[in-house]
């Protein structure tokens, strides 16, 4: 998108999760020229646009989780007066676990243009080091808090094939990877991704079962897992379709109780995930000779 085409519209600006060198020369040139810039923490910008060499040259209000429904309408009538609002969180892409959504949400609503300056993004970074399957997957945030909420959160998740990524604050990862382990499966291969960018920038990965156990470790001798933290976990094998031969006792009880063959081979096969033709062969084996 050129310079001008960028006037009249919310631009979502991604900010490097770490390492400063990942700011794109659009990001740099979106916090000199636009004329609001929407910032989660001013401070963490200022502090950003000093360590880029540059100034932020337009108006910079805050925008945050606390205010950004009832700042959207103010921050959109620049927008639709044909000027540029940038937003910008901590780190990474607004609106991805950030605010930044109910600006999109509302402009969206009003017929106001949308438009992206992508960079880095720490879930896509922790899947492509996760070394886990990267053709499917589901970003879920932040794991609930409190225990009940969470083991219905994970068991709820038990089955989701994708692999799966979330956020998690440091002091709670040891608690969070139990948890995973005992509704997802101990033997459940896993990444840890923490300071991703940074300088102590590290990767683990085991079953989850083997990474709670070392994140425990860690703790009790004050080497605990610091700093931004992604958890990333395969999803769920795929179940083994059964046995033909198995299913047959099923048919040959509900033929037994009066259901036709042909009617019960339908059902089983299509539920079992088997070929009708194979089920009806092996069933009609099994019959008793007349």
């Amino acid at each position: 998108m050129s310079r001008d085409a960028e006037a009249g519209s919310v631009v979502l600006a991604a900010t490097p999760i770490g390492n400063v060198e990942d700011a794109s020369p659009r990001l740099v040139r979106l916090l000199q020229e636009a004329d609001v810039v929407a910032a989660e923490d001013t401070r963490r910008l200022h502090g950003l646009a000093g360590r880029l060499g540059i100034k932020v040259g337009g108006r910079v209000v805050s925008y945050h989780e606390h205010n950004e429904r009832d700042r959207a309408d103010d921050l959109l009538d620049v927008v639709d007066d044909g000027g540029t609002v940038v937003v910008v969180t901590d780190a990474g892409m607004p609106a991805v676990s950030d605010p930044g959504f109910r600006l999109v949400e509302r402009a969206v609503e009003r017929g106001l243009a949308v438009t992206a300056a992508p960079g880095a993004s720490a879930v896509l970074t922790a899947l492509a080091l996760s070394g886990l399957p990267t053709d499917r997957f589901t970003f879920d945030g932040f794991v609930p808090r409190k225990a009940g909420d969470r083991s219905r959160f994970l068991g709820a998740l038990a089955a989701e094939p994708r692999t799966m990524v979330f956020f998690e604050a440091p002091h709670r990862v040891v608690e969070t990877l139990a948890a995973m382990a005992d509704a997802l499966g101990a033997d459940r291969p896993a990444a840890v991704c923490r300071e991703l960018t940074k300088t102590f920038e590290e990767v683990l990965r085991g079953t989850l079962g083997e990474l709670a156990a070392l994140a425990g470790e860690r703790a009790e001798t004050g080497a605990g897992l610091r700093g931004e933290i992604c958890v990333v976990v395969g999803g769920a094998p795929a179940a083994e379709a059964p046995r033909v031969e198995d299913l047959v006792p099923e048919v040959m009880d509900r033929v037994a109780a009066g259901e036709r063959l042909k009617a019960v081979v339908a059902e089983v096969a299509t539920a079992a995930g088997v070929p009708k033709r194979d089920l009806y062969a092996a069933a009609l084996a099994a019959r008793p000779p007349r």
